[in-house]
């Protein structure tokens, strides 16, 4: 089994075809690929990457200092100059969520064509009749563990949003996803972004596409660098199956997916994070019934 790795360069030529073929076949056999050629230049990557592992440094080495006793003087330059690298690392970060964010909404849009989904039908999902899609990105880096067998890492999950962007450390692994019955790393890829569906998504395809449990496993070598970024609807926006999807399975009926507000099954996600995804769509089942449904916003 190969790890699907898609070139987005390649949508733009006469492999756009394949290259669709490919992205089809990962939403619904993996949930999970990783993204070459994604239009974020390398360089800024490595400014990400560079600014996001002295971060970590200077915080863990903020905390040693605190617990030293130091100069005041001293604290005052290191508070000065910290306060100006703060602010560029902030800066580089907004920029890289704002790239990410596009990019999302550009993957929402092939999934579109995949599906036969009429182009920003899934935009607008996200969106909600009058709100707009919630948008965050979490850094995160994983020490190295000098003894791995008696650490988890992070749990296995699925994921409770829309579409996931990872960032992730090139040389230190630790990624993993469940694939029929098996454990598979998630190749770390220099300047790739990998690429995991939400259970959101599984529920408006009507279970054509699948979100995947994952987890994230302790290593002895490196500190692994990870920036996660989820582009989730609006906590107003009801999800529920496509009708174009559910329609071209009519004989299925009896398997369509519940019909919520997102906020709802947020708040049911928080407790129950670590447990299978399938109870949580029932127990929306039951609730189903209260939603208004309304317009969904066409801008």
């Amino acid at each position: 089994m190969e790890f699907p790795v898609i070139s987005m360069e390649k949508l733009n030529g006469e492999e756009r075809a394949a290259t669709m073929e490919k992205i089809k076949d990962a939403c619904e056999n993996w949930g999970f690929f990783e993204l070459l050629n994604h239009g974020i230049p390398h360089e800024f990557l490595d400014t990400v990457e560079r600014m996001t592992k002295e971060h970590y440094k200077k915080c863990m080495e903020q905390r040693f200092k605190e617990m030293v006793a130091s100069k005041a003087l001293e604290g005052v330059q290191t508070e000065i100059k910290d306060l100006d690298w703060e602010s560029t690392f902030q800066k580089v970060m907004k920029e890289f969520a704002l790239k990410l964010e596009k990019l999302a909404e550009e993957l929402l849009d092939l999934l579109c064509e995949n599906l036969g989904l009429e182009k920003g039908y899934l935009k607008r999902v996200f969106y909600g009749s009058n709100g707009s899609p919630t948008f965050g990105t979490k850094v995160s880096n994983y020490p190295p563990c000098p003894k791995p067998d008696l650490v988890k890492g992070l749990r296995a999950h699925t994921d409770a949003g829309g579409i996931i962007l990872l960032f992730q450390d090139d040389k230190v692994s630790g990624l993993q996803l469940l694939k029929d019955g098996q454990w598979i790393d998630v190749p770390p890829m220099r300047h790739s972004i990998v690429v995991n569906l939400g259970d959101q998504l599984e529920v408006i395809t009507n279970g054509k596409y699948k979100s995947v449990e994952h987890r994230v496993i302790a290593q002895t070598d490196g500190a692994r660098m990870s920036v996660a970024s989820f582009y989730n609807p609006g906590s107003e926006a009801v999800i529920y199956p496509a009708p174009a999807l559910v329609e071209k399975e009519a004989e299925e009926k009896k398997k369509v997916y519940p019909k919520f507000v997102f906020d709802d099954y947020m708040k049911l996600y928080a407790g129950l994070k670590f447990q299978a995804k399938e109870p949580r769509f029932e127990a929306m089942k039951a609730v189903e019934t209260t939603v208004n449904l309304g317009p969904i916003a066409t801008a």
